[in-house]
């Protein structure tokens, strides 16, 4: 409490304190003993979220009285759904004559409420798909509809859950708030203690140490966390002033943090809820998606590492003084008991335990066994304050996903998403390599500064049919999209976890989301894979997936040593190009090709190591 105290005043901390620790009551109970119809627990999370955003991101950026009868009038008219939806329904949602004065209020509250959380793009967004869906006539070409009127579009904003209320808002207040509290609680018991000296331990006194202890730190961090930007000023703060102090440049360390948080989201068990997501849109089992993930994400953090590898062997940057350096069996003795909630998750999902459950009982489980140390003990009052700094980092991702329903509302009622993919096809040609093209970039717009689980939502509904119209696998589509939308993170022009580490860092944005983007070049790469070769989604035979994988791990490597020009030495312009096509081939799909690719990677590597040994003997 005592931080909302120093930050908001006596009246307003306590106040939204409260409110904080209420929200997160009520979601912890709905998790853990059943929920309320899906209408009303769609209205009450994003009504508690409403009230708190109002009270919590003032107007003019400085508390103000004007905020508390926002926050009324912004409760009252998310809260008359979840009061009234029996009748409502009754009238099967027919829109009464002052219930489009309150649609309009709330679509107004719900606009104001994502640009005081996540900036005028998505607001901006949302206003922009609410004036097509009712001046469609306008629209050029074959975007053209008739358009809806005012009373329809009020219809399937406020009252139905196909807009405001729909698969959006309710990702967030199930899947998304309750891990992200399971991660207040585990922080709050000292998880980011555990995740940071353990990857010390691991790491930190290799070359480039602080480098490796922030890639597997933020890895770690990430798989319990929702949000790039977040896992980057969470770990970040440390680790970067950390890479810096042993001579890795600001961009650099700027750029290698952004890629090891952005890639959080892509690493199971949760990878930012947008498993969960994934599998309510294919209706396939949870673990079908988490073991898809599994091996694209290690590819991508194999990608993380070997830049940071060659780059310290390059520059011969050393690695954290042993006096820095936990011992791991220390480690493990003093905090290791913090990871059995993360076994008890990954058991339950395992054990086809709703996600809803696994994290109930992972949060139950962090405040028991952190009791079983003294110096992890939780009181009263620290359980209080993560609740309450659980549910305040969920607020983004509420309001967020708000806003994303008025989109996915208004591509559901023109069929937008429909006509997005005849022209994405016929702009390809029917080319299915040009359709991938153009849904990459598509993506990545779309993605900027979206949450990992509203940016899904967007792209697969827009973007993802595309796609699957050219007989791409579902799943393969699905995660195309997933994973382009993420990249936008650290993608310039609007890269936020790259901005946000590079303020940390204090070096050039645009330079370090550059950097970001070679670093992270594999995930620009993967997703091609996907769709071209579901063998990297481990669809197929054993052999095919092993051999698979050596290659493509080849293939990161190689690129990675053409990016930071180091093989066993400096290598030049000639030599970079080949390891960079040849790991480019190590990701085709054909077996001949790849292996080819393997053996050049392999052949120069060799004949470098040969050399290397001459020089040394002489």
């Amino acid at each position: 409490m005592k931080s909302l105290l120093d930050k908001y005043g006596p009246f307003r901390g306590r106040f939204l304190f409260l409110l904080l620790v209420s929200m997160s009551t009520y979601h912890l109970y709905s998790a853990g003993f059943g929920l309320l119809p899906t209408e009303i627990h769609h209205a009450i999370h994003l009504t508690f979220a409403l009230v708190a955003v109002y009270i919590a991101f003032p107007f003019s950026g400085r508390p103000s009285w004007i905020d508390w009868p926002m926050a009324f009038v912004a409760g009252s008219v998310s809260g008359y759904i979840a009061l009234f939806h029996d009748v409502i329904a009754q009238r099967g949602a027919m829109v009464q004559s002052y219930e489009i004065i309150l649609g309009l209020v709330m679509i107004v509250v719900v606009l104001e409420a994502g640009r005081r959380v996540a900036g005028r793009v998505l607001p901006c967004l949302g206003i922009l798909f609410l004036v097509y869906a009712l001046w469609g006539r306008y629209a050029p070409g074959i975007f053209m509809h008739r358009g809806f009127s005012l009373s329809r579009v009020i219809q399937q904003m406020y009252l139905t859950t196909e807009g405001i209320y729909g698969v959006a808002i309710g990702v967030s207040a199930t899947y998304v708030f309750v891990f992200i509290l399971f991660g207040s609680f585990l922080a709050a018991g000292g998880g980011i203690r555990l995740f940071n000296d353990l990857s010390m331990a691991l790491a930190g006194s290799a070359p480039g140490g602080p480098a490796k202890v922030a890639v597997l730190a933020s890895a770690l961090l990430g798989t319990i966390s929702g949000s790039s930007v977040g896992n980057v000023a969470t770990t970040g703060a440390m680790t970067i002033p950390m890479m810096k102090r042993v001579g890795y440049e600001g961009r650099f360390a700027g750029a290698v943090e952004a890629c090891a948080s952005t890639g959080g989201q892509l690493m199971p068990p949760i990878m930012g809820a947008g498993a969960f997501v994934m599998t309510q849109f294919l209706g396939i089992p949870y673990l079908e998606i988490a073991k898809a993930a599994i091996f694209p994400a290690l590819l991508y953090y194999g990608a993380v590492l070997s830049n940071v590898h060659l780059r310290a062997k390059k520059k011969d940057l050393a690695g954290v003084s042993s006096e820095e350096i936990p011992k791991l069996k220390d480690v493990f003795l003093r905090d290791g008991h913090l990871l059995i909630p993360i076994v008890v998750i990954i058991a339950m999902l395992l054990k086809n335990y709703t996600p809803l459950a696994a994290a109930f009982w992972g949060t139950v489980t962090v405040v028991l066994s952190a009791s079983l140390r003294s110096h992890t003990r939780m009181s009263l009052g620290h359980i209080l304050d993560a609740m309450a700094d659980g549910a305040y980092n969920a607020l983004s991702v509420a309001i967020a996903c708000g806003v994303v329903g008025i989109v996915v509302g208004v591509a559901t009622l023109t069929a937008l998403g429909m006509t997005v993919s005849v022209n994405i096809m016929e702009l390809a040609g029917g080319s299915l390599f040009l359709t991938l093209m153009v849904a990459m970039a598509a993506c990545l717009v779309m993605g900027m500064g979206l949450p990992t689980t509203a940016n899904y939502i967007v792209t697969s509904t827009v973007i993802a049919p595309a796609l699957m119209k050219l007989g791409v696998l579902p799943l393969a589509a699905h995660m195309f999209v997933f994973y382009f939308g993420i990249m936008a993170d650290i993608t310039p022009p609007v890269c936020l976890a790259s901005f946000t580490a590079a303020g940390i860092a204090k070096s050039d944005p645009l330079k370090t989301g550059l950097t970001a983007t070679s670093i992270g070049i594999v995930a620009y790469i993967l997703p091609f894979a996907f769709v071209y070769d579901p063998v990297f989604l481990l669809r197929g035979e054993a052999v095919d997936f092993l051999l698979a994988f050596v290659t493509a791990f080849l293939g990161v490597l190689s690129m990675a040593s053409a990016i930071q020009g180091w093989a066993i030495g400096h290598i030049g312009t000639c030599t970079r190009a080949i390891f960079f096509v040849s790991g480019l081939v190590a990701f085709y799909p054909s077996v001949a090709v790849r292996s080819l690719g393997a053996a050049i990677i392999l052949a120069v590597w060799s004949i470098r190591g040969i050399r290397s040994l001459k020089i040394e003997t002489c």
